[in-house]
Protein backbone atom coordinates (compact mmCIF):
# COMPACT_ATOMS: atom_id res chain seq x y z
CA UNK A 1 0.00 0.00 0.00
CA UNK A 2 1.35 3.48 -1.08
CA UNK A 3 2.24 5.46 2.09
CA UNK A 4 -0.26 8.36 2.87
CA UNK A 5 0.94 11.47 1.87
CA UNK A 6 1.23 14.44 4.05
CA UNK A 7 -1.49 17.16 4.23
CA UNK A 8 -1.25 20.78 2.86
CA UNK A 9 0.36 22.83 5.44
CA UNK A 10 1.12 19.91 7.90
CA UNK A 11 4.58 20.59 9.89
CA UNK A 12 7.32 18.17 8.87
CA UNK A 13 9.78 16.83 11.54
CA UNK A 14 13.40 15.31 10.84
CA UNK A 15 12.51 11.81 12.49
CA UNK A 16 8.88 11.45 10.62
CA UNK A 17 5.29 12.86 10.40
CA UNK A 18 4.45 13.37 13.99
CA UNK A 19 5.21 15.55 16.86
CA UNK A 20 5.23 12.21 18.81
CA UNK A 21 7.62 10.49 16.43
CA UNK A 22 9.95 13.67 17.01
CA UNK A 23 8.99 13.72 21.04
CA UNK A 24 9.61 9.66 21.05
CA UNK A 25 13.31 10.23 19.75
CA UNK A 26 14.05 12.93 21.22
CA UNK A 27 13.33 11.16 24.77
CA UNK A 28 15.59 8.13 23.16
CA UNK A 29 18.37 10.66 22.77
CA UNK A 30 18.43 11.98 25.81
CA UNK A 31 18.63 8.71 27.98
CA UNK A 32 21.71 8.48 24.97
CA UNK A 33 23.58 11.43 26.40
CA UNK A 34 22.70 9.94 29.99
CA UNK A 35 23.83 6.38 29.57
CA UNK A 36 26.88 7.66 27.99
CA UNK A 37 27.70 10.29 30.60
CA UNK A 38 26.75 7.29 33.14
CA UNK A 39 29.07 4.63 31.22
CA UNK A 40 32.01 6.95 30.57
CA UNK A 41 31.79 7.89 34.63
CA UNK A 42 32.27 4.10 35.27
CA UNK A 43 34.87 4.07 33.23
CA UNK A 44 33.64 1.37 30.51
CA UNK A 45 34.94 3.22 27.27
CA UNK A 46 38.40 3.45 28.78
CA UNK A 47 38.59 -0.24 29.35
CA UNK A 48 37.49 -0.73 25.77
CA UNK A 49 39.56 1.67 24.29
CA UNK A 50 42.43 -1.00 26.02
CA UNK A 51 40.82 -3.52 25.22
CA UNK A 52 40.08 -3.48 21.48
CA UNK A 53 43.90 -3.10 20.31
CA UNK A 54 44.87 -5.97 21.75
CA UNK A 55 42.47 -8.26 19.63
CA UNK A 56 44.49 -7.68 17.42
CA UNK A 57 48.09 -8.91 19.24
CA UNK A 58 51.15 -6.88 19.58
CA UNK A 59 54.28 -8.97 17.86
CA UNK A 60 53.54 -11.34 15.43
CA UNK A 61 49.77 -12.62 15.71
CA UNK A 62 50.63 -17.13 15.37
CA UNK A 63 53.34 -16.39 18.10
CA UNK A 64 53.00 -18.71 21.18
CA UNK A 65 51.32 -17.42 24.37
CA UNK A 66 50.89 -18.32 27.64
CA UNK A 67 47.79 -20.25 28.61
CA UNK A 68 45.46 -19.10 31.64
CA UNK A 69 46.36 -22.31 33.30
CA UNK A 70 48.60 -25.38 32.73
CA UNK A 71 47.37 -27.24 29.39
CA UNK A 72 46.97 -30.64 29.34
CA UNK A 73 46.69 -30.22 25.35
CA UNK A 74 49.30 -28.57 22.67
CA UNK A 75 47.44 -29.55 19.51
CA UNK A 76 43.79 -30.58 18.49
CA UNK A 77 42.88 -33.10 15.56
CA UNK A 78 39.65 -32.96 14.99
CA UNK A 79 37.79 -35.94 13.12
CA UNK A 80 34.89 -34.62 11.17
CA UNK A 81 32.21 -37.17 9.66
CA UNK A 82 30.40 -35.15 7.67
CA UNK A 83 26.78 -36.02 7.34
CA UNK A 84 26.52 -37.38 10.62
CA UNK A 85 27.13 -40.85 11.53
CA UNK A 86 24.38 -43.14 13.12
CA UNK A 87 25.08 -42.93 16.94
CA UNK A 88 22.98 -46.00 17.74
CA UNK A 89 24.73 -47.97 14.79
CA UNK A 90 28.30 -47.07 16.05
CA UNK A 91 29.27 -45.88 19.35
CA UNK A 92 25.94 -45.98 21.31
CA UNK A 93 24.41 -49.31 22.62
CA UNK A 94 20.65 -49.62 22.59
CA UNK A 95 19.64 -53.54 23.01
CA UNK A 96 16.03 -52.21 23.51
CA UNK A 97 15.68 -51.79 19.86
CA UNK A 98 15.71 -55.39 19.55
CA UNK A 99 13.24 -55.70 21.70
CA UNK A 100 10.85 -53.15 20.71
CA UNK A 101 12.03 -53.52 16.89
CA UNK A 102 9.03 -53.28 14.65
CA UNK A 103 7.06 -51.13 17.25
CA UNK A 104 6.50 -47.13 16.87
CA UNK A 105 8.23 -44.96 18.85
CA UNK A 106 5.77 -44.33 22.17
CA UNK A 107 4.18 -40.98 21.69
CA UNK A 108 5.67 -39.74 24.75
CA UNK A 109 8.37 -38.83 22.92
CA UNK A 110 8.12 -35.49 20.87
CA UNK A 111 9.72 -35.76 17.00
CA UNK A 112 8.66 -32.43 15.37
CA UNK A 113 11.72 -32.17 12.92
CA UNK A 114 11.08 -34.92 9.95
CA UNK A 115 12.00 -32.48 7.03
CA UNK A 116 9.34 -33.79 5.24
CA UNK A 117 10.69 -37.77 5.96
CA UNK A 118 8.65 -40.79 6.84
CA UNK A 119 8.71 -42.34 10.18
CA UNK A 120 9.03 -45.88 10.31
CA UNK A 121 9.13 -48.81 12.95
CA UNK A 122 11.78 -48.94 15.65
CA UNK A 123 15.14 -50.70 14.58
CA UNK A 124 17.79 -52.24 15.85
CA UNK A 125 21.59 -51.37 14.87
CA UNK A 126 22.86 -52.47 11.62
CA UNK A 127 25.60 -54.35 12.79
CA UNK A 128 26.78 -56.17 16.08
CA UNK A 129 27.97 -54.03 19.05
CA UNK A 130 31.44 -56.05 20.96
CA UNK A 131 32.77 -55.03 24.04
CA UNK A 132 36.35 -53.71 23.64
CA UNK A 133 39.30 -53.27 25.75
CA UNK A 134 39.39 -53.92 30.11
CA UNK A 135 36.73 -50.98 30.36
CA UNK A 136 34.31 -53.22 27.69
CA UNK A 137 32.96 -50.20 25.82
CA UNK A 138 30.59 -51.35 23.41
CA UNK A 139 31.33 -50.52 20.01
CA UNK A 140 30.07 -51.62 16.79
CA UNK A 141 31.63 -53.79 14.10
CA UNK A 142 32.00 -50.64 11.81
CA UNK A 143 34.73 -49.61 13.84
CA UNK A 144 36.77 -53.10 15.08
CA UNK A 145 40.16 -51.29 14.70
CA UNK A 146 38.91 -48.29 16.65
CA UNK A 147 37.39 -50.48 19.48
CA UNK A 148 40.78 -52.58 19.70
CA UNK A 149 41.44 -48.60 21.51
CA UNK A 150 38.60 -48.74 23.68
CA UNK A 151 40.72 -47.98 26.98
CA UNK A 152 42.16 -44.79 25.02
CA UNK A 153 38.08 -43.30 23.78
CA UNK A 154 35.71 -41.19 26.56
CA UNK A 155 32.52 -41.62 25.12
CA UNK A 156 30.08 -38.60 25.53
CA UNK A 157 26.92 -40.34 24.37
CA UNK A 158 24.49 -37.30 25.35
CA UNK A 159 25.45 -34.67 22.94
CA UNK A 160 23.07 -32.33 21.55
CA UNK A 161 22.45 -29.51 19.31
CA UNK A 162 20.44 -26.66 17.90
CA UNK A 163 19.42 -27.38 14.55
CA UNK A 164 18.65 -30.93 12.35
CA UNK A 165 19.26 -29.38 9.10
CA UNK A 166 23.22 -30.44 7.96
CA UNK A 167 24.22 -26.59 6.73
CA UNK A 168 23.57 -25.16 9.89
CA UNK A 169 24.37 -28.02 12.14
CA UNK A 170 28.10 -27.74 10.59
CA UNK A 171 28.14 -24.62 10.83
CA UNK A 172 27.28 -24.95 14.72
CA UNK A 173 29.77 -27.64 15.46
CA UNK A 174 32.59 -25.88 14.14
CA UNK A 175 31.61 -21.99 15.49
CA UNK A 176 29.53 -23.00 18.39
CA UNK A 177 26.32 -20.97 16.69
CA UNK A 178 24.13 -21.49 14.17
CA UNK A 179 24.34 -18.33 12.58
CA UNK A 180 27.21 -17.44 9.39
CA UNK A 181 29.73 -15.30 10.88
CA UNK A 182 30.89 -16.56 13.58
CA UNK A 183 34.64 -17.40 14.07
CA UNK A 184 35.48 -21.32 14.09
CA UNK A 185 36.70 -23.59 17.08
CA UNK A 186 40.38 -23.78 15.48
CA UNK A 187 40.58 -20.26 14.77
CA UNK A 188 39.38 -19.26 18.38
CA UNK A 189 41.73 -21.71 19.09
CA UNK A 190 44.99 -20.13 17.69
CA UNK A 191 43.48 -16.87 18.71
CA UNK A 192 44.14 -17.89 22.01
CA UNK A 193 47.14 -19.35 21.97
CA UNK A 194 49.14 -19.22 18.75
CA UNK A 195 51.29 -21.41 17.27
CA UNK A 196 54.31 -22.89 17.93
CA UNK A 197 55.81 -23.05 14.35
CA UNK A 198 55.79 -19.29 12.70
CA UNK A 199 56.32 -21.39 9.32
CA UNK A 200 53.61 -23.31 9.15
CA UNK A 201 50.16 -22.49 9.73
CA UNK A 202 48.15 -22.15 13.29
CA UNK A 203 44.78 -24.20 12.21
CA UNK A 204 44.84 -26.55 8.75
CA UNK A 205 41.44 -28.04 7.36
CA UNK A 206 41.64 -31.18 4.66
CA UNK A 207 38.65 -31.41 3.06
CA UNK A 208 37.10 -34.66 1.72
CA UNK A 209 37.76 -35.36 -2.51
CA UNK A 210 34.41 -35.40 -2.98
CA UNK A 211 33.58 -31.53 -1.78
CA UNK A 212 33.63 -29.43 1.17
CA UNK A 213 30.49 -29.36 3.64
CA UNK A 214 27.54 -27.53 1.84
CA UNK A 215 27.32 -24.93 4.55
CA UNK A 216 31.39 -24.33 2.69
CA UNK A 217 33.98 -21.74 4.67
CA UNK A 218 32.30 -20.42 7.57
CA UNK A 219 32.80 -23.55 8.91
CA UNK A 220 36.97 -22.93 9.35
CA UNK A 221 36.58 -18.76 8.61
CA UNK A 222 37.93 -16.77 11.31
CA UNK A 223 34.68 -14.80 11.19
CA UNK A 224 35.55 -11.23 13.24
CA UNK A 225 38.63 -12.35 14.08
CA UNK A 226 41.52 -10.93 11.88
CA UNK A 227 41.36 -13.06 8.78
CA UNK A 228 44.97 -14.41 9.93
CA UNK A 229 43.25 -16.68 12.41
CA UNK A 230 41.28 -18.27 9.87
CA UNK A 231 41.95 -22.30 8.46
CA UNK A 232 44.43 -22.79 5.93
CA UNK A 233 43.04 -25.40 3.65
CA UNK A 234 45.66 -28.12 2.56
CA UNK A 235 44.10 -30.40 -0.48
CA UNK A 236 42.98 -34.02 -0.05
CA UNK A 237 44.69 -35.78 -2.85
CA UNK A 238 48.13 -35.39 -4.62
CA UNK A 239 50.39 -31.61 -3.38
CA UNK A 240 48.74 -30.36 -0.62
CA UNK A 241 49.62 -27.24 -1.10
CA UNK A 242 49.99 -25.70 -4.65
CA UNK A 243 52.68 -23.33 -6.22
CA UNK A 244 55.14 -24.18 -3.29
CA UNK A 245 57.77 -22.90 -5.53
CA UNK A 246 57.17 -19.08 -6.60
CA UNK A 247 58.42 -18.20 -10.29
CA UNK A 248 61.27 -16.03 -9.05
CA UNK A 249 63.59 -17.06 -6.22
CA UNK A 250 63.43 -16.69 -2.70
CA UNK A 251 66.11 -13.82 -2.57
CA UNK A 252 63.88 -11.75 -5.20
CA UNK A 253 60.40 -12.79 -3.87
CA UNK A 254 61.74 -11.52 -0.19
CA UNK A 255 62.73 -8.03 -1.72
CA UNK A 256 59.49 -7.64 -3.19
CA UNK A 257 57.56 -8.95 0.01
CA UNK A 258 59.43 -6.46 2.00
CA UNK A 259 58.65 -3.80 -0.96
CA UNK A 260 55.12 -4.72 -0.38
CA UNK A 261 55.31 -4.14 3.31
CA UNK A 262 56.95 -1.19 3.23
CA UNK A 263 53.80 0.35 1.35
CA UNK A 264 51.76 -1.16 3.43
CA UNK A 265 53.06 -0.10 6.82
CA UNK A 266 53.12 3.55 4.99
CA UNK A 267 48.99 3.01 4.50
CA UNK A 268 48.19 1.87 7.87
CA UNK A 269 50.69 4.81 9.55
CA UNK A 270 47.82 7.23 7.67
CA UNK A 271 45.24 5.19 8.12
CA UNK A 272 45.41 3.63 11.97
CA UNK A 273 43.32 0.61 12.41
CA UNK A 274 43.36 -1.28 9.27
CA UNK A 275 43.12 -4.45 11.00
CA UNK A 276 42.10 -6.38 7.66
CA UNK A 277 44.87 -5.12 5.92
CA UNK A 278 47.64 -6.17 8.66
CA UNK A 279 46.27 -9.24 8.62
CA UNK A 280 46.94 -9.55 4.79
CA UNK A 281 50.31 -8.42 5.29
CA UNK A 282 51.59 -11.51 8.18
CA UNK A 283 49.17 -13.70 5.50
CA UNK A 284 52.03 -13.28 2.63
CA UNK A 285 54.73 -13.50 5.03
CA UNK A 286 53.29 -16.70 6.42
CA UNK A 287 52.98 -18.12 2.60
CA UNK A 288 56.65 -17.17 2.21
CA UNK A 289 57.86 -19.48 5.54
CA UNK A 290 55.60 -22.21 4.42
CA UNK A 291 57.29 -22.15 1.50
CA UNK A 292 60.21 -23.64 3.35
CA UNK A 293 58.50 -26.31 5.56
CA UNK A 294 55.23 -27.28 4.36
CA UNK A 295 56.89 -29.65 1.33
CA UNK A 296 59.08 -31.29 4.24
CA UNK A 297 56.08 -31.84 6.84
CA UNK A 298 53.61 -33.32 4.12
CA UNK A 299 56.36 -35.38 2.44
CA UNK A 300 55.18 -39.04 3.12
CA UNK A 301 58.20 -40.48 1.42
CA UNK A 302 59.71 -39.63 4.31
CA UNK A 303 57.76 -42.29 6.29
CA UNK A 304 58.65 -46.05 6.60
CA UNK A 305 56.84 -49.06 4.57
CA UNK A 306 55.24 -50.26 7.68
CA UNK A 307 53.61 -47.31 8.42
CA UNK A 308 51.96 -46.17 5.47
CA UNK A 309 50.80 -49.52 5.51
CA UNK A 310 49.77 -49.28 9.10
CA UNK A 311 47.75 -45.69 8.06
CA UNK A 312 46.19 -47.56 4.91
CA UNK A 313 48.04 -44.84 2.41
CA UNK A 314 48.65 -46.55 -0.26
CA UNK A 315 45.34 -48.77 -0.69
CA UNK A 316 41.79 -48.71 -1.56
CA UNK A 317 39.59 -47.85 0.17
CA UNK A 318 41.45 -45.86 3.37
CA UNK A 319 43.77 -44.26 0.88
CA UNK A 320 42.94 -40.80 0.90
CA UNK A 321 41.76 -40.37 4.68
CA UNK A 322 45.01 -42.81 5.94
CA UNK A 323 47.31 -40.59 3.84
CA UNK A 324 45.05 -37.15 5.62
CA UNK A 325 45.67 -38.66 9.26
CA UNK A 326 49.56 -39.28 8.76
CA UNK A 327 49.80 -35.72 7.12
CA UNK A 328 47.96 -34.23 10.49
CA UNK A 329 50.25 -36.48 12.92
CA UNK A 330 53.17 -35.10 10.91
CA UNK A 331 51.54 -31.33 11.16
CA UNK A 332 50.94 -31.64 15.02
CA UNK A 333 54.66 -33.00 15.30
CA UNK A 334 56.01 -29.83 14.04
CA UNK A 335 53.71 -27.61 15.80
CA UNK A 336 50.51 -27.27 14.31
CA UNK A 337 47.85 -26.17 16.69
CA UNK A 338 44.64 -27.45 15.48
CA UNK A 339 43.86 -29.82 12.41
CA UNK A 340 40.65 -31.18 11.42
CA UNK A 341 40.16 -33.76 8.76
CA UNK A 342 36.83 -34.12 6.76
CA UNK A 343 35.23 -37.13 5.92
CA UNK A 344 32.67 -37.46 3.48
CA UNK A 345 32.29 -34.51 0.90
CA UNK A 346 29.40 -32.95 -0.93
CA UNK A 347 25.94 -34.27 0.18
CA UNK A 348 23.52 -37.14 0.87
CA UNK A 349 25.71 -40.83 0.14
CA UNK A 350 28.57 -39.22 -0.88
CA UNK A 351 28.50 -38.18 2.93
CA UNK A 352 27.51 -39.93 6.35
CA UNK A 353 23.78 -38.76 5.59
CA UNK A 354 22.14 -42.72 5.60
CA UNK A 355 18.94 -41.82 4.42
CA UNK A 356 18.87 -44.62 1.42
CA UNK A 357 20.80 -47.28 4.23
CA UNK A 358 22.85 -47.36 6.54
CA UNK A 359 24.24 -50.78 6.20
CA UNK A 360 25.64 -49.18 2.23
CA UNK A 361 26.61 -46.04 3.70
CA UNK A 362 27.89 -46.78 6.68
CA UNK A 363 29.83 -49.63 5.36
CA UNK A 364 31.32 -47.87 2.76
CA UNK A 365 32.82 -44.18 4.83
CA UNK A 366 33.34 -47.01 7.80
CA UNK A 367 35.75 -48.71 5.56
CA UNK A 368 37.44 -45.89 4.93
CA UNK A 369 38.73 -44.62 8.21
CA UNK A 370 38.35 -47.12 10.52
CA UNK A 371 41.94 -48.42 9.81
CA UNK A 372 43.26 -44.66 9.71
CA UNK A 373 42.13 -43.51 12.97
CA UNK A 374 43.13 -46.19 14.99
CA UNK A 375 46.58 -46.30 13.31
CA UNK A 376 46.36 -42.27 13.92
CA UNK A 377 45.95 -43.41 17.38
CA UNK A 378 48.93 -46.11 17.56
CA UNK A 379 51.09 -43.67 16.12
CA UNK A 380 50.44 -40.92 18.33
CA UNK A 381 51.27 -43.11 21.51
CA UNK A 382 54.01 -44.82 20.25
CA UNK A 383 55.99 -41.60 19.61
CA UNK A 384 54.88 -39.71 22.81
CA UNK A 385 52.57 -37.19 20.95
CA UNK A 386 49.26 -38.97 22.83
CA UNK A 387 49.64 -37.12 26.02
CA UNK A 388 49.96 -33.53 23.89
CA UNK A 389 47.02 -34.08 21.20
CA UNK A 390 43.38 -34.23 21.82
CA UNK A 391 41.87 -36.25 19.36
CA UNK A 392 38.26 -35.63 18.90
CA UNK A 393 35.27 -37.73 16.39
CA UNK A 394 31.68 -36.88 15.71
CA UNK A 395 29.36 -35.28 13.28
CA UNK A 396 27.04 -32.69 13.43
CA UNK A 397 24.30 -34.92 14.98
CA UNK A 398 22.80 -38.23 14.89
CA UNK A 399 20.16 -40.01 13.45
CA UNK A 400 17.08 -41.58 14.84
CA UNK A 401 16.43 -44.90 16.08
CA UNK A 402 13.97 -45.84 13.66
CA UNK A 403 13.28 -46.18 9.88
CA UNK A 404 12.33 -43.89 6.76
CA UNK A 405 9.18 -45.64 6.25
CA UNK A 406 8.02 -49.23 6.76
CA UNK A 407 10.75 -51.58 5.33
CA UNK A 408 13.17 -48.49 4.27
CA UNK A 409 16.75 -49.61 5.50
CA UNK A 410 17.96 -45.54 6.03
CA UNK A 411 17.64 -43.15 9.40
CA UNK A 412 16.37 -39.92 9.39
CA UNK A 413 18.75 -36.62 11.16
CA UNK A 414 18.54 -36.55 15.38
CA UNK A 415 19.70 -33.58 16.87
CA UNK A 416 18.09 -34.42 20.21
CA UNK A 417 20.84 -37.02 21.60
CA UNK A 418 24.38 -38.44 19.88
CA UNK A 419 27.62 -39.46 20.75
CA UNK A 420 30.99 -38.01 19.99
CA UNK A 421 34.45 -38.96 21.76
CA UNK A 422 37.67 -37.62 22.29
CA UNK A 423 40.91 -39.32 23.16
CA UNK A 424 44.55 -38.02 24.12
CA UNK A 425 45.83 -35.93 26.02
CA UNK A 426 43.86 -34.92 29.65
CA UNK A 427 41.32 -37.64 28.72
CA UNK A 428 40.18 -40.48 30.92
CA UNK A 429 40.31 -43.20 28.67
CA UNK A 430 37.65 -46.21 28.76
CA UNK A 431 34.78 -44.13 30.06
CA UNK A 432 31.51 -43.14 28.92
CA UNK A 433 29.88 -40.00 29.85
CA UNK A 434 26.15 -39.16 29.86
CA UNK A 435 23.03 -41.49 28.67
CA UNK A 436 20.51 -41.37 25.83
CA UNK A 437 17.53 -42.59 26.24
CA UNK A 438 16.92 -46.82 26.12
CA UNK A 439 16.06 -45.83 22.31
CA UNK A 440 18.24 -43.56 22.05
CA UNK A 441 16.66 -41.11 20.59
CA UNK A 442 17.53 -38.17 22.95
CA UNK A 443 19.89 -36.82 25.35
CA UNK A 444 18.29 -37.83 28.76
CA UNK A 445 21.35 -38.15 31.54
CA UNK A 446 24.43 -35.70 31.98
CA UNK A 447 23.36 -33.66 29.04
CA UNK A 448 26.29 -32.05 26.72
CA UNK A 449 25.57 -29.22 24.62
CA UNK A 450 28.03 -27.82 21.86
CA UNK A 451 28.76 -25.25 23.99
CA UNK A 452 29.99 -27.69 26.89
CA UNK A 453 32.19 -30.02 23.88
CA UNK A 454 33.70 -26.58 23.22
CA UNK A 455 34.29 -25.40 26.61
CA UNK A 456 36.00 -28.50 27.53
CA UNK A 457 37.94 -28.22 24.34
CA UNK A 458 39.55 -25.07 25.44
CA UNK A 459 39.76 -25.88 29.30
CA UNK A 460 42.03 -28.88 28.19
CA UNK A 461 43.90 -26.36 25.73
CA UNK A 462 44.72 -24.50 28.68
CA UNK A 463 42.40 -22.04 28.37
CA UNK A 464 39.11 -20.51 30.27
CA UNK A 465 36.09 -20.25 27.80
CA UNK A 466 34.47 -17.41 29.69
CA UNK A 467 38.36 -15.42 28.92
CA UNK A 468 38.76 -15.92 25.74
CA UNK A 469 36.76 -12.92 23.93
CA UNK A 470 37.40 -10.81 21.22
CA UNK A 471 35.51 -7.26 21.64
CA UNK A 472 33.04 -7.34 18.80
CA UNK A 473 30.23 -4.11 17.97
CA UNK A 474 30.04 -3.51 21.37
CA UNK A 475 30.45 -6.91 23.12
CA UNK A 476 32.61 -9.23 24.66
CA UNK A 477 32.37 -11.95 22.08
CA UNK A 478 33.20 -15.89 22.74
CA UNK A 479 33.44 -19.11 21.41
CA UNK A 480 30.65 -20.42 23.92
CA UNK A 481 28.66 -17.54 24.22
CA UNK A 482 27.06 -16.96 27.83
CA UNK A 483 27.26 -20.96 28.16
CA UNK A 484 29.19 -23.54 28.47
CA UNK A 485 30.07 -25.97 31.11
CA UNK A 486 33.02 -28.12 30.99
CA UNK A 487 32.94 -31.75 31.02
CA UNK A 488 34.69 -32.79 33.99
CA UNK A 489 33.44 -36.87 34.00
CA UNK A 490 36.27 -37.14 30.94
CA UNK A 491 39.22 -35.47 32.65
CA UNK A 492 42.06 -37.86 33.70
Amino acid sequence: MEPEAPRPNTPRFPCGRTRREFVWEMGGGFVGVALAGLLAEDGFFARHAEAAPKAVRSGPPLAPRRSHFPMSAKSVIFLMMNGAPSHIDTFDYKPALVKYAGQELPSSFQYTNSGGRKKGFLTPAWRPFRPGGKSGLMISDYFPRVREHADKLALVRSCHTDSHAHGSALVAMNTGSTFIGKPSLGSWCVYGLGTTNQNLPGYVCILDKRGGPISGQPNWASGYLPSVYQGTLFRPTGDPVLDLRGPVDRTTQREQLDLLQTLNQRHLQRRPGGQELASRVQTYELAFRMQAEVPDAVDLSKEDVKTLEMYGAGQEPTAEFGRNCLIARRLVERGVRFVQLYSGGGHLEETWDAHESVEKNHGRHAAEVDQPIAALLTDLERRGLLESTLVVWGGEFGRMPFAEGAGAPGRNHNPYGFTMWLAGAGIKGGTSYGETDEFGFAAAVDKVHLHDLHATLLHLLGLDHTQVTYFHQGRDERLTDVYGKVIRGILA
